[in-house]
């Protein structure tokens, strides 16, 4: 399709004249003596460019560009006029006008000028195609499992989504809680902004305050010039705020006044600088305990648990593994050229017999591994992972406390990367400083 050209002019001429050179250069051009009939046009037919006179017989052309805006916020509109004014021009601009061109320049100026017009709406284009594809990966009916725990968090989730007030995501590593924040983000009136997504746990806490809020040009030595923090790349949008248990109570006091106010001060600055964030918080630690014990500060835990969400285990919704085994044996057949057309019932039933401490993410690696090591067209028993066919659910292993999973999870996933702990802490989802948190309380090391 051609792209379209709408010129709206009371001069018979004058269109007559633009119509020809517009369509010399390849457009499709239609035409409009009055702004009436010009916008009966453009809700009848899109067009990716309009160009209006600025004093029609019925409406006038600045006014018109609102209207042409409405019906299609991606049309750019060029405005045309005899009287050619400054102020007029400022005026255009403000009004959503792409640009002004005087009559009697309109010859030289105006093939560049709907060129450029139409990029600028072609990108738009693209943008909001983008958009939508990125809005329907994370659409919360993708997200996976028909039991009654995730189909609860999910429709408490939709419900969140439709508001601004701040979110807390319970729930184990590896639950999925990242999947459910940006569900919550792109169903939401701030979808349009930017997602920006931070483990708190994963960088060094000295580091921490200059990634979050940034710093102008000379406040410490290295500072070479200003950076803005993620808070001022979420603006308007989300940040979301992973692990932030871990967060040190100095830089909790700081989040607190973010969270009140919406504004903060960036080292080596003088003046606040204002934000509008949606804020999503996840933690795999119980934050009521951590603000019994001191570790973290009941103000701040109360802002942002306006609304809770717990997101269930994988142990907790056995019903929904087989579905995410298909999803994922799927997803590893496509990337890695397999064929995978067959999976044996004892396959998914030792899946089924498993508890997964690392849950989700845990699951994901079982059948990575699975078909990376398939030699043909179907995934038996022999698949799988010695420690999970020889492990099923037994009164024993339930009868072991959370520290005790997760420490024998733990040991196992360092066996499994060799003693390397950077890899483990990759496989497990968490951050370095996190693991080695946990190493030496459960005097793994």
């Amino acid at each position: 399709m051609k792209d379209s050209i709408l010129i709206i002019d009371d001069e018979a001429d004058l269109r007559n004249l633009l119509s020809k050179l517009i369509s010399l250069e390849g457009y499709k051009v239609q035409c409009a003596e009055n702004g009436k009939s010009g916008l009966t046009l453009a809700q009848k037919e899109e067009f990716q460019v309009v160009i209006a006179d600025v004093r029609l017989p019925d409406i006038n052309g600045l006014d018109l560009i609102q209207k042409i805006k409405k019906i299609n916020p991606l049309t750019e509109v060029i405005v045309i006029t005899a009287y050619g004014t400054i102020e007029d021009g400022v005026r255009a601009i403000k009004e959503g006008a792409f640009d002004y061109i005087t009559k009697g320049d309109e010859d030289n100026k105006i093939i560049p000028v709907i060129q450029r017009a139409m990029e600028k709406v072609k990108m738009g284009y693209r943008i909001e195609q983008l958009e939508k594809q990125v809005g329907e990966k994370y659409n919360f009916e993708n997200i996976i499992g028909e039991s009654k725990a995730i189909k609860d968090a999910v429709n408490v989730a939709k419900k969140v989504s439709e508001t601004d007030v701040p979110v807390l995501l319970t729930g184990e590593t590896g639950t999925g809680k990242e999947i459910f924040a940006q569900s919550i983000h792109y169903a939401s009136e701030r979808r349009k902004y930017n997602f920006v997504a931070i483990n708190c746990s994963a960088i060094a806490k000295d580091l921490l305050e200059s990634e979050m809020f940034g710093y102008i040009a000379g406040a410490f030595t290295g500072a070479t010039k200003n950076k803005k923090g993620l808070f001022e790349e979420a603006h308007k949008g989300t940040l979301f705020l992973d692990e932030i248990g871990e967060l040190d109570p100095a830089l909790q006091a700081k989040f607190l006044r973010v969270v009140e106010t919406n504004n903060f001060i960036k080292a080596g600055d003088t003046k606040p600088t204002q934000v509008d964030v949606r804020l999503i918080a996840a933690s795999n630690r119980n934050l009521e305990e951590e603000v019994e014990k001191g570790n973290f500060r009941a103000d701040l835990y109360y802002r942002i648990s306006v609304m809770k969400i717990e997101i269930p285990p994988l142990r907790s919704r056995k019903e929904d593994i087989r579905e995410f085994a298909d999803f994922f044996i799927k997803f590893y057949s496509q990337k890695m050229g397999r064929n995978i057309s067959e999976v044996s019932t004892s396959f998914y039933q030792k899946l089924e017999d498993y508890n997964f401490p690392g849950n989700i993410r845990e699951l994901r690696n079982i059948i990575e591994r699975a078909v990376i090591l398939s030699d043909g067209k179907a995934l038996n028993e022999s698949s799988l992972p010695k420690d999970i066919v020889n492990k099923t659910t037994t009164n024993s292993s339930l009868s072991l406390n959370l520290e005790d999973v997760e420490k024998n999870h733990i040991f196992s996933v360092l066996e499994q990367a060799n003693g390397n702990k950077t890899k483990a802490a990759e496989i497990l989802g968490i951050g370095l400083t996190t693991l080695y948190r946990k190493l030496q309380a459960y005097g793994i090391e």
